[in-house]
């Protein structure tokens, strides 16, 4: 029997987010799994266009379906985890931290007030008592909007300042003894910041915190992110909530998933989305629901309800693939020069969609219909474009199941990056639509990427791609040859990086040596 934790499979705490007044509060802690386990029913349309259901169980049932978790409640998981030996207690096993409970006034009459530095310190103490009694290294962090803010404050403060030296040094980094990775649904990383009143709003909000709100303000975020230590160097005006401080917990470790629909977040009767504006997913701006740096992924997806984020497809494929995942993908633009010959007012953008083998759902969609393009740096005479352009960072694990073809797994990872390429008229802030054709792209094509795991006698990874423009068959036929395989271009040590051009009939519109660049580095678990 191995040591727990090196199946990969370590204990995950989940920490909700924001539930604002009395009443919610008491629906919240309601929910014994305090929302984690909702799942959702959606819609496909069949091979006739009818409606076909398409359920999505939720997180907490496919980590015990898929990862065999367990989830030991036992009435109280406080009085179960203080009741039982050390070493006793499943690794894989899922606790939710349940910071609510001493303020919902259905369990007191008299609810003490919900402090957010208290929910963070107490975070600490179940994340000590778990891995005492499993035996578990560390642990995974799994959050839904403040929650991830509590599991920053957590690591950059709170851990920090517990471990300080007799002299009241802190070392920043201390967090990594306990947590091993953190993934966050829809976090105000930036805080929550909105689309109208020219910043009243937000002065309101954090003068007179109303339901506790302020804790989405950048003043209550310096304070509880940042060690009382440290903050001679690190200063109120040098603070970014997007931002961790180098020598930190470390942003690799870090997912941000990102919602992107605002229409389907209907809190407070729509009023919140049509409030931070239609670059959100209802109640979180895109631009402040990832840290600078770190992994991440845009999904259609609301804040919460109905389409909610947690409660999505979308989102367990990316949680799973981060946490579990042992192939780090990362795929770039190379070699781009569009708007060469185009007019100094045509702007660029593009749109990214990432589709993995086997899965009904997209894991990363970042649109112009939905308000979030790549934009494109165009290019210009004396300013050459010489540096790679981050498309996206994804997860894939060798020891996923993989699809039956002729009645044999199939021995590669696949997936596809669907590119869409358009340029609008944009002069002083207004476009203009003289020439313009609207939906329709300069350019549209989708790469098709197999990846071949490691193996005890290829210690790299090896990769096959092609363009769907140039494959002559259905792509569940594609068969890559010896002409589609990307040769290793990366001498270093422990990682593979190939790259394909663009199809040559393109290369007068995107650069005679436009491409991508695909690295997959092997990853292993900070145990």
């Amino acid at each position: 029997m191995g040591n727990p934790g090196d199946d990969g499979r370590l204990p995950i705490i989940y920490v909700r987010g924001f539930a604002g007044n009395g009443s919610a509060i008491n629906s919240a802690v309601d929910d014994p799994f305090y929302g984690f386990s909702q799942g959702s029913v959606h819609v496909r349309s069949d091979s006739r266009g009818r409606a076909q259901f398409h359920q999505f169980e939720s997180p907490m049932l496919r980590l015990i379906t898929d990862h065999k978790y367990e989830v030991p409640v036992h009435g109280d998981q406080w009085a179960f985890l203080e009741g039982v030996a050390t070493a006793t207690v499943n690794p894989a096993s899922i606790w939710i931290y349940r910071f609510y409970d001493n303020s919902a006034d259905t369990f007191a009459e008299e609810p003490d007030s919900f402090s957010f530095e208290t929910a963070a310190r107490d975070l600490f103490k179940l994340i000590k008592l778990v891995l005492d009694r499993t035996g578990a290294p560390k642990v995974f962090l799994v959050a839904h909007s403040m929650g991830g803010l509590i599991c920053r404050s957590l690591l950059q403060r709170v851990i920090p300042e517990d471990s300080a030296d007799a002299d009241g040094n802190v070392d920043p980094a201390a967090g990594t003894r306990y947590v091993a990775r953190v993934f966050t649904y829809a976090t105000p990383h930036g805080g929550i910041s909105f689309a109208i009143g020219f910043g009243l709003l937000e002065r309101i909000r954090d003068a007179t915190g109303i339901h506790g709100a302020d804790i989405f303000g950048p003043d209550r975020m310096y304070d509880y992110l940042t060690p009382a230590a440290r903050r001679s160097d690190l200063t109120r005006d040098g603070f970014k909530g997007t931002e961790i401080p180098a020598g930190s917990f470390p942003v690799d470790e870090l997912f941000c998933l990102v919602g992107s629909n605002p229409e389907d977040y209907d809190v407070a009767l729509g009023l919140s989305s049509k409030a931070v504006g239609a670059r959100s997913d209802g109640l979180v701006q895109i631009d402040n629901a990832a840290v600078r740096g770190a992994p991440l992924a845009i999904v259609h997806r609301a804040h919460s309800g109905r389409y909610g984020i947690v409660n999505s497809e979308e989102g367990y494929q990316n949680l799973q693939r981060f946490l579990f995942g042992d192939l780090k993908v990362q795929i770039e633009l190379v070699g781009f020069t569009v708007g060469r010959s185009a007019p100094d007012e045509v702007e660029f953008q593009l749109d990214v969609a990432l589709a993995i083998r086997g899965l009904p759902v997209l894991v990363h969609e970042q649109t112009a219909a939905h308000f979030c393009p790549i934009q494109i740096e165009r290019w210009k005479e004396g300013n050459p474009i010489d540096s790679p352009q981050p498309l996206l960072t994804t997860f894939l694990s060798s020891h996923a199941p993989r699809p039956l073809v002729g009645g044999k797994a199939v021995p590669r990872l696949r997936h596809a990056l669907r590119l869409r390429l358009l340029s609008m008229v944009e002069k002083q802030g207004r476009f203009f639509f003289d020439d313009h054709m609207e939906q329709t792209e300069d350019w549209q094509d989708t790469l098709v990427v197999d990846i071949q795991p490691p193996s005890p006698g290829q210690p790299l990874p090896r990769g096959w791609a092609a363009w769907n423009s140039t494959i002559p068959t259905a792509l569940r036929d594609w068969d890559p040859e010896d002409k589609d395989r990307l040769v290793d271009q990366d001498k270093t040590a422990n990682r593979w990086r190939g790259r394909i051009d663009v199809p040559d009939l393109m290369k007068p519109l995107l650069g005679d040596n436009a491409g991508l660049q695909i690295t997959v580095t092997p990853r292993v678990l900070p145990v």
